[in-house]
C-alpha cells in the first residue's frame, strides 16, 4: 500500500484527486498508477482502470489471474467492473469511499452479484494514511475555490 500512496501523492501534486494504485504480481510491481482525469479531461483515467491496462501490456494477457491490486480509495462502479473482468486475484483497499465505493459502501459489486469472477476483498490497508491524503487534498481544494472567490468580489 506504500507504493499506491506514492502513485497517490503523485496525484496530489498535480491537483488531481489522490488516489493510487499498483498491481503486484510474484510479489514484484508490475504496474503503477495514479488519477490523470483533469490532465487527460477524460473520466476513465482512474488509478485503477490505468493499471490494469499497463499489467495487461506488461504481461501481454487481458486476464491478470495471479496478480494482486492495492488502491488507496475503495473503486468506483466503473473500475470494480474492470477488475472483474481483468481477473484480478485480490484487492487491498486502503479506504472507502461512501459517495461512489462499489466494494462494500454504496454496495458491493464484488460480492453481492453473481459474476463468473470472485476477487478476495482486504480493507483499511493503512487507512488513516489513505484517508488523510484525501482529506488534504479535499481541504486544501475547498481553501483554493474560497480565495478564487473572495478575489472575485
Amino acid at each position: 500500500m506504500k507504493e499506491a500512496l506514492k502513485e497517490a501523492k503523485k496525484a496530489f501534486n498535480k491537483d488531481e484527486v489522490p488516489v493510487g494504485a499498483v498491481i503486484v504480481k510474484d510479489g514484484k510491481v508490475i504496474a503503477r498508477a495514479h488519477n490523470v482525469k483533469e490532465e487527460k479531461n477524460d473520466s476513465t483515467y482512474h488509478a485503477e482502470i490505468i493499471a490494469i491496462r499497463k499489467a495487461c501490456k506488461k504481461l501481454g494477457a487481458w486476464r491478470l489471474t495471479e496478480c494482486d491490486m492495492y488502491v488507496t480509495l475503495e473503486p468506483c462502479s466503473m473500475c470494480a467492473g474492470a477488475l472483474i473482468n481483468s481477473r484480478i486475484r485480490t484487492i487491498y483497499i486502503g479506504t472507502m469511499d461512501e459517495k461512489t465505493g462499489a466494494c462494500g459502501s454504496v454496495l458491493n459489486l464484488l460480492e453481492d452479484y453473481k459474476f463468473n469472477h470472485k476477487i478476495e476483498i482486504h480493507k483499511y490497508i493503512l487507512k488513516e494514511d489513505c484517508e488523510d491524503i484525501l482529506k488534504n487534498f479535499f481541504k486544501l481544494l475547498r481553501e483554493k475555490k474560497k480565495n478564487n472567490i473572495n478575489m472575485d468580489k
